[in-house]
């Protein structure tokens, strides 16, 4: 059996070490490569390794890079099925070779002895030469590895080879739900390695909450020395334990002491975090408190680069969870490169480490011959799982060790927790495939309802060992497109019950590829076997832009939460350890949105977990509808958001909108030769539709219960789809009968029936128009008739406008879209947008853009003119430059085209979203039932910006 079938871990590598830098001598070989790309091993080139070996002819590649990405060869995505026949260690012959050759000389002064050559990543299999010589193969693509190469250096000319195989045998167990690209995807450096250097060291640095004493000791050469310059520690000899008062390190605090680990022949600078991790009464703590996990799943992803990621990229995820209070990232599926984990540490971060494996793709199979159970696969289990632990062992934010995911249960699975147990029995193990826990020290489970999470945390479990165990939800709130829906019913029950400790969403970003006009997803690259867009399925856009859907969860997670009790305001700590000291709480008064006064409001410090109550300030009398908005923000700025960053917010209602009379109506209908007018409208005498208001054409209103399937709608976990029932029940087409058009008297009635073709059922809408001065007033009176199979996707009227209304203000909930189930993040004010502003570009086009709660809207020309619609009381709302139908059809975002309308939506309910797609659906309280519902609306020509 040949290397690249092998399913052992490669070979020639040194033992796996930490990941660190010191002042020893080192060369990054990224940059400018020469590549060639074969079609299979048997057609690359045999004698690549020669050093005078003619590559003048191959084209050039940059390393780090993945060569799908770089014109060679496409891009594939499947989220559970392998791309290539399950035969298992074998892989196909027709295997993508691409071959790798770089030139260097080394810098001047480098050291004679000991070098090693590392990769930080190879996707998925590599063979790699120095000047002739085979050093080794390396599998594993997100691990590293190291070779020893000082006897081959030399000063000019050195020769470097690197053969990759886009499918080995290790790609069994590398079935991650990402796409599948393949090259040198991390750092590769040159290392020089000094006589009585450090080769390894680990830092263990606990802390005893009960003393605030600090405990640490380091593994490592026996002469080395530690200096912890602001702790007065010098030359301390660094494996005798030193126990002294410090800060503890946590994602809230994350204090490190910088230091330096030495002997005569190297230094190597070191960040201590001093903390510790515990299960105590079948909760999960740290430094003596139990934490929540409010995280997200990470995948590495760059739109451009793939799993290529920049420093600077990932800064800005970091940045972005912290300004979004996301505490936790579970490294899905694999550890990412070592230098988001120092920024983890740095910023603040509990983190789960995942070791790389995935054998998703035995499921389907029965998880026949899957290697979690085979023998011949063992050594390379544990050898990804040695190789995440040593690399990662000195990272304060890694707290719990993950052995992989979604690979089933197995013997190889059992001996990973034990080899971790027996290396690091300071962090608990995770696996959420251990579903009995006989091996993990976590219960952890993936996409549970509610209901089920709620059984958990009342510890309703006959397995004894898993009951008496932390609970987390590795995933769950599966983020793909509009949504996810009902976060809130999950916060409410992490906080309920104290064995229930958090969970992660999946996932943090859309893994769209740039393309022209649009972001890419499975099957746009031609493939035969792929997964569509289930691979976009993010709290962010691929280009990092955040979704509604971070901003609702940053809303529910938020520290610091404010509300309104019988004492005036409730400000709530839900820090797991910092106190409110660093924060300043401000008010503003707005009567109808508009800001009418504000101050500071003073808040005691508050503890982490305890509330506390203050009155309300002294407020000025106003007529209209008013809310007081209060908001704790950053008194001074931190190393991830400026001073005055906002970390929570509430509303309280101050005074009600005033009643309002019913205008008295200013009839009568007229008939003309052309139609009928009531007031400033004028309607169709046959279908009695509404064609002009106050000058301006308009099509509509009349009733709608389609919109734009979302993938949450699409979703079929479990059962049909709600949205496959709605296509089967024929909402997508309704089709109007008018039953009646009354024009006698001071009003309008329009009595119709709309239903599906082929169905026996539907419902009675009935328009009642009235003119006041000024404008019209609608009441609308649904009834439904004959028994719906289920739900309804929305209910309200749909109507069309000039293309010229091109911008929209509304007194309600905003600035950003909401929805039954997702609401929480969208305060009342006053706001305002262009109408292409309203828009979320999902990446698969789906409804979008709700705007909920809504007193009054206006959507207007440039020049002022438009209409205004009031609500009686309120109302939702969308407009947008096409239609549902156009939005529905569409597969990407620029296959959607401006009309010469603007189609608008007024409802007075919505079906939720829940997270079908993988995930509960709608819960039932947010759920669109037909039933008998009347609602009434009035509209307004508006000149110049101020209503008729």
């Amino acid at each position: 059996m040949g290397y690249v079938e092998d399913p052992g871990p490669g070979y020639g590598s040194v033992a796996p070490r930490a990941a660190f830098g010191s002042d020893a001598p080192s060369l990054s070989l990224a940059g400018t490569w020469r590549f060639h790309l074969s079609p299979s091993l048997t057609a690359a080139p045999p004698d690549v390794a020669d050093p005078g070996f003619d590559d003048s002819s191959w084209d050039e590649l940059p390393v780090p890079s993945l060569w799908q990405l770089h014109g060679h060869g496409k891009p594939a995505y499947t989220n559970v099925h392998y791309p290539f026949p399950v035969d298992p260690p074998h892989v196909p012959s027709e295997n993508p070779t691409g071959d790798h050759r770089l030139r260097f000389d080394l810098p001047a002064g480098w050291p004679a002895g000991s070098s090693l050559l590392r990769f930080d990543g190879i996707d998925s299999c590599g063979r790699i030469w120095l000047n002739g010589t085979e050093l080794g193969v390396t599998k594993g693509s997100r691990l590293p590895a190291e070779f020893e190469v000082g006897p081959l250096l030399k000063p000019r000319g050195n020769v470097l080879v690197v053969r990759v195989h886009q499918w080995s045998a290790g790609s069994y167990l590398e079935d991650q739900d990402m796409w599948w690209l393949s090259g040198i995807f991390r750092a590769v450096k040159l290392l020089a390695r000094p006589d009585g250097g450090i080769g390894d060291h680990w830092i263990h640095a606990g802390y005893d909450h009960t003393t605030g004493l600090g405990t640490v000791r380091v593994e490592t050469v026996p002469d080395a020395v530690l200096d912890i310059p602001s702790l007065g520690v010098a030359g301390h000899p660094a494996g005798e334990p030193l126990e002294l008062p410090v800060e503890p390190w946590s994602a809230e605090t994350p204090t490190l002491y910088e230091g330096t680990l030495s002997t005569v022949a190297e230094r190597v600078p070191v960040r201590i975090g001093f903390r510790t991790v515990c299960i105590e009464n079948g909760q999960l703590e740290v430094n003596g408190r139990r934490i929540l996990l409010r995280g997200v799943n990470r995948h590495e992803h760059d739109p451009r680069t793939g799993r290529v990621v920049s420093r600077e990229t990932a800064l800005a995820d970091v940045l972005l969870m912290k300004r979004h209070h996301v505490n936790a990232v579970r490294t899905s599926h694999y550890p990412p490169d070592p230098v988001f984990l120092e920024l983890c540490d740095e910023y603040g971060l509990w983190v789960i480490d995942e070791c790389d494996l995935e054998t998703h793709g035995f499921g389907p199979l029965g998880w026949d011959r899957n290697p979690s159970s085979e023998p011949m696969w063992t050594d390379a289990y544990l050898d990804r799982m040695r190789r995440t632990v040593e690399r990662d062992k000195n990272r304060p934010s890694v707290i719990l060790w993950s052995l992989g995911n979604e690979s089933h249960t197995g013997d190889n699975l059992a001996r990973m927790a034990a080899w971790v147990r027996d290396r690091d029995p300071s962090r608990p193990v995770h696996y959420e495939g251990d579903h009995d826990c006989s091996y993990v020290d976590v219960h952890s489970r993936m996409y549970a309802t509610p209901s089920e999470v709620e059984r958990i945390g009342r510890r309703d479990d006959d397995n004894e060992r898993r009951r008496d165990l932390p609970f987390i939800l590795c995933e769950y709130a599966h983020a793909m497109g509009n949504g996810p829906g009902g976060l809130l019913e999950y916060r409410e029950l992490f906080e309920r019950y104290p064995n229930c400790q958090g969970g992660f969403v999946w996932e943090w970003i859309d893994h769209g590829l740039a393309a022209p006009g649009h972001f890419a997803y499975g099957g746009d690259f031609g493939e035969l076997l792929h997964d569509g867009n289930f691979v976009i399925d993010g709290l962010l856009f691929p280009d990092r832009t955040p979704s509604p859907g971070l901003t609702e969860f940053a809303k529910i997670i938020e520290p610091v939460r404010i509300d309104a009790d019988s004492s005036g305001i409730r400000v709530s700590n839900h820090y797991d350890f910092a106190d409110t000291g660093h924060l300043t709480f401000t008010w503003v008064l707005e009567e109808e949105g508009i800001a009418v006064t504000q101050g500071v409001l003073d808040v005691p410090t508050v503890q982490s977990g305890q509330s506390v109550s203050v009155p309300l300030p002294s407020l000025p009398v106003t007529s209209g509808e008013s809310w007081l908005t209060v908001s704790a923000s950053l008194t001074s700025g931190t190393a991830w958001a400026p001073a005055g960053h906002v970390v929570g917010w509430g509303q309280l209602p101050v005074s009600p909108a005033p009643a309002r009379a019913l205008p008295s109506p200013r009839g009568p209908v007229f008939r003309t030769s052309g139609g009928l007018i009531l007031g400033a409208g004028e309607f169709d005498p046959a279908t009695g539709t509404l064609t002009t208001l106050g000058g301006h054409p308009v099509r509509g209103p009349r009733l709608g219960v389609w919109r734009a399937t979302t993938d949450n709608d699409r979703g079929s976990s479990p059962g049909p789809s709600e949205a496959s029932q709605w296509l089967a029940a024929g909402l997508h087409r309704m089709q109007h009968r008018v039953i009646a058009v009354d024009a006698d008297g001071d009003e309008l009635l329009v009595r119709t029936r709309v239903a599906p073709p082929a169905q026996p059922f539907g419902l009675f809408a009935d328009y009642t128009w009235t003119a006041f001065d000024g404008g019209l007033r609608l009441r609308v009176d649904v009834t439904p008739d004959g028994e719906f199979p289920g739900t309804l996707p929305r209910l309200g009227l749909a109507m069309a406008l000039p293309g010229t209304f091109g911008s929209a203000e509304w007194f309600g909930r905003g600035p950003g879209e909401a929805y039954p189930d997702s609401r929480q993040a969208a305060r009342i004010g006053r706001f305002s947008s262009s109408v292409d502003g309203l828009q979320t570009p999902y990446v698969y086009p789906q409804e979008n853009g709700n705007r909920t709660d809504v007193r009054w809207a206006r959507l207007t020309n440039p020049d002022g003119t438009g209409l205004r619609i009031d609500g009686d009381p309120a109302f939702d709302f969308t407009a947008r430059r096409w239609t549902s139908a156009a939005l529905e059809a569409a597969r990407h975002t620029d296959e959607l085209e401006s009309g010469s309308l603007v189609h608008v939506t007024l409802d007075v309910a919505h079906h939720g979203l829940g997270t079908a797609a993988c995930g509960p659906g709608v819960l039932p309280a947010y759920r669109l039932v037909p039933r008998k519902t009347s609602f009434a609306l009035s509209f307004r020509p508006v000149a110049g910006g101020v209503a008729n």
